[in-house]
C-alpha cells in the first residue's frame, strides 16, 4: 500500500482529554477517531491492526473445535425478561422502543440471544457437547467512558457459549477456552496474570480473569509472588494471619463518652486519640428481606460480594436513614451493636480484639472499651473486608501485592443459570429430561488493542509487535524513488505485508510517522542504496543494518 494513496493522517499536537497513552497514541497516530463520548471509528491503520487481532481469535478458536456464527446486536426485551436481566441490567443497557411499541435492547452481551436458538434446536444428548462463538460489536451504556477503547459503549467483543450433557464435559471445554486464551495474547505480545474473579451479572459457579498488568488500568488484583495466587479484588480472601485485630490487652471498663457531631472513623479517633484499627464500624443493611448489622474494623472496608456468599444473600443495599433511625435509635454515624435487636455478623479481624470504639446508638456519643461477647453477642465470624496490599495471602500466609491492570477477558462456568430461566433442556440416554449445562468466555478485542499500546511504547510512539501491526515494514523512501518502487514491487510479489511512504515529505516527518504507528521494520532507500545494501531497522531497538533485498525478504 502507498501511503500517498491511502486514507492516513497522523496529529501534530497532543490529543486533549485522553490521559491514557494508548488512547493518546491511537488518536495520535490515527488509528481511532472519536464520533462521541465512548464511541469511534476505526481509522484504515487501526482497522488493519483489528483484522490481525481477529485472526489470532478466530485461529485460536478453531483449534479447539469452537464454531463461529453472528447474532443480531438488537434484541427484543421479552427474552431478557426471561432471565430477569432486562431489569437487572439497569442504565448500562441501550434500550429503545420500535414504531409499533415493541422494547429492544442493544445487547451487551449475548447469553439470552443464544439460549433461544439453542433450544429450538437441541433435544438430545446426542446433540451435545459442542461450542459456539461470534466476533460482535457489543454495547454498554457507561457512565463514565475511558481511556478511549479500554472502557467504550460501542466496541468489538469475541463471545462464545459451550453447551453440555454433564459437569465433566463442561470442565473439559472450560480448560479448553482457558489455554486457548493464554494463546492469544502471547501471540498478542501481551504480559499477562490470570486470576479467579466474580461472575457478576453474567452469572455462574466460578469465572477466571485475564488481566493486563498496566498502571492506567481500572481492574485491581491482588497477587501472591511465592505461590502464584491472583485474584480479583472482589474475590480476594484474606490469610488466616491477617484476621486477628491489632488491639490487643486486657478488658477495660465500658465506657460511654460523649462525641458532638463527629461521625466519621477519621474524626472519632482522631478525638479519642485512637488508631482507626481500634474502632469498629457498624453497617446496617437490607439483606434481602431483614435487616442485618455488618461490623467491621474501622480502617478497613465491608467487601459486599463476600459478604453476599457468606449469607447466601440475592438483593443487598445499606439501609436508608430513616430505617438506621428506626433500628438503632440515633441518626447514622452513630450505630452500634450494643443492645441492637437484629442479626449481627461480624469479620474476622474483630474476632480477638479487645477494647473497641464504637457507636452507642445515641445522638452524639460512642462507647469506648467495648468487648465481643462481654457487651455484646455476634452470630457469626466471616471474611468480610476488601483485601488491601500486605494483607497475607489465603494460600500460603505470604503477602499479597497489588496490581493494576486492564481486562481482557473472561471465562465463566455457568452451570444451569439460563438454561433453567429459558427452558433449555435434553432428553438424557434414558429418555429423561435434563438442563443443559454451559460456560460463557468473552475476549475484549478492540480492547486487546489498547492493552497491547499500554505495554509497547517509547517516546516516539508505538511500538507493535509483528504480529498484530498493522504491516510488517514500512518502505521510507528518502532520495530514490526508482529503487524504492522496485523494492515495492518485489516485497508485494513475495506477499509480504508493506507499506510505501512515497509522500513527498520531510524525512525528518516521514521517520517520525513510521515510529508514531509503530511498524516493526523501516526500510530505508537513501541515494546510496542498493539492492545488496539497503538499510534496515528494527522500530524497537533502533538497531540499523545494511542488507541485501534477499536478506530483508527472509527476516519478513
Amino acid at each position: 500500500m502507498k501511503l500517498s494513496q491511502y486514507f492516513f493522517q497522523t496529529l501534530i499536537e497532543e490529543p486533549k482529554d485522553a490521559p491514557l497513552i494508548s488512547h493518546k497514541l491511537m488518536l495520535k497516530a490515527g488509528l481511532i477517531k472519536m464520533l462521541s463520548s465512548g464511541v469511534y471509528s476505526f481509522l484504515p491503520i487501526g482497522f488493519r491492526v483489528l483484522k490481525k487481532v481477529e485472526k489470532i481469535v478466530r485461529e485460536e478458536m478453531s483449534k479447539i473445535g469452537a464454531i463461529e456464527l453472528f447474532m443480531p446486536s438488537l434484541s427484543p426485551s421479552g427474552r431478557w425478561k426471561e432471565t430477569k436481566r432486562w431489569e437487572a441490567y439497569g442504565d448500562d443497557m441501550f434500550r429503545l422502543k420500535d414504531r409499533r411499541g415493541n422494547e429492544f435492547g442493544l445487547c451487551p452481551t449475548h447469553e439470552e440471544v443464544i439460549c433461544d436458538m439453542v433450544r429450538d434446536v437441541v433435544k438430545s444428548y446426542k446433540r451435545l457437547p459442542f461450542s459456539l462463538y461470534q466476533i460482535q460489536t457489543k454495547f454498554r451504556d457507561e457512565p463514565r467512558p475511558r481511556g478511549g477503547v479500554i472502557r467504550a459503549r460501542e466496541f468489538l467483543m469475541k463471545d462464545a457459549y459451550s453447551f453440555h450433557h454433564n459437569e465433566e464435559s463442561c470442565e473439559k471445554t472450560y480448560k479448553d477456552f482457558f489455554s486457548a486464551y493464554k494463546r492469544i495474547f502471547e501471540r498478542c505480545g501481551l504480559n499477562f496474570v490470570i486470576v479467579e474473579a466474580e461472575a457478576g451479572i453474567i452469572g455462574g459457579s466460578f469465572s477466571h480473569e485475564f488481566i493486563v498488568p498496566s498502571e492506567n488500568g481500572e481492574d485491581t488484583v491482588m497477587v501472591c509472588e511465592k505461590c502464584g495466587y491472583a485474584a480479583s479484588l472482589e474475590k480476594t480472601e484474606v490469610g488466616v494471619k491477617g484476621q486477628g485485630s491489632r488491639v490487643k490487652g486486657q478488658e477495660m471498663e465500658l465506657k460511654l463518652v460523649e462525641t458532638p457531631n463527629l461521625k466519621s472513623v477519621a474524626k472519632v479517633s482522631s478525638y479519642l486519640s485512637k488508631k482507626p484499627e481500634e474502632l469498629i464500624k457498624t453497617l446496617i443493611l437490607k439483606a434481602d428481606f431483614e435487616i442485618i448489622a455488618v461490623l467491621i474494623r474501622g480502617d478497613c472496608e465491608l467487601n459486599e460480594t463476600k459478604l453476599k456468599k457468606a449469607l447466601n444473600i440475592k438483593e443487598l443495599s445499606m439501609a436508608d436513614s430513616e430505617t438506621i433511625e428506626k433500628i438503632t435509635g440515633a441518626p447514622l454515624g452513630f450505630s452500634g451493636p450494643i443492645g441492637l435487636n437484629c442479626k449481627i455478623i461480624a469479620d474476622y479481624s474483630l474476632k480477638e480484639g479487645k477494647n473497641f470504639v464504637l457507636g452507642a446508638n445515641k445522638e452524639n456519643f460512642h462507647y469506648i472499651n467495648a468487648n465481643i461477647e462481654r457487651d455484646f453477642k455476634v452470630e457469626g465470624f466471616f471474611d468480610l473486608k476488601i483485601a488491601r496490599e500486605n494483607d497475607p495471602c489465603p494460600k500460603c500466609e505470604s503477602i499479597l501485592s497489588e496490581i493494576k491492570g486492564i481486562e481482557l477477558g473472561h471465562c465463566f462456568k455457568l452451570g444451569t443459570k439460563y438454561s433453567k430461566a429459558m427452558g433449555l433442556r435434553f432428553l438424557n440416554e434414558n429418555g429423561d429430561k435434563n438442563l443443559v449445562i454451559m460456560g460463557c468466555y468473552g475476549i475484549g478485542v478492540s480492547r486487546i488493542i489498547a492493552a497491547v499500546i499500554e505495554q509497547n511504547y517509547d517516546k516516539r510512539g508505538i511500538i507493535f509487535p509483528k504480529e498484530i501491526a498493522p504491516f510488517s515494514s514500512i518502505i521510507i523512501n528518502i532520495e530514490n524513488r526508482a529503487l524504492a518502487d522496485e523494492i515495492y514491487s518485489h516485497l508485494l510479489e513475495k506477499n509480504i505485508d508493506v507499506l510505501y511512504d512515497d509522500r513527498e515529505e520531510t524525512p525528518g516527518k516521514k521517520f517520525a510517522d513510521a515510529d508514531l504507528i509503530g511498524i516493526p521494520y523501516q526500510i530505508i532507500i537513501g541515494k546510496k542504496s542498493t539492492r545488496e545494501k539497503i538499510e534496515f531497522v528494527e522500530r524497537k531497538t533502533k538497531k540499523r543494518e545494511f542488507l541485501s533485498l534477499n536478506e530483508i525478504v527472509n527476516r519478513l
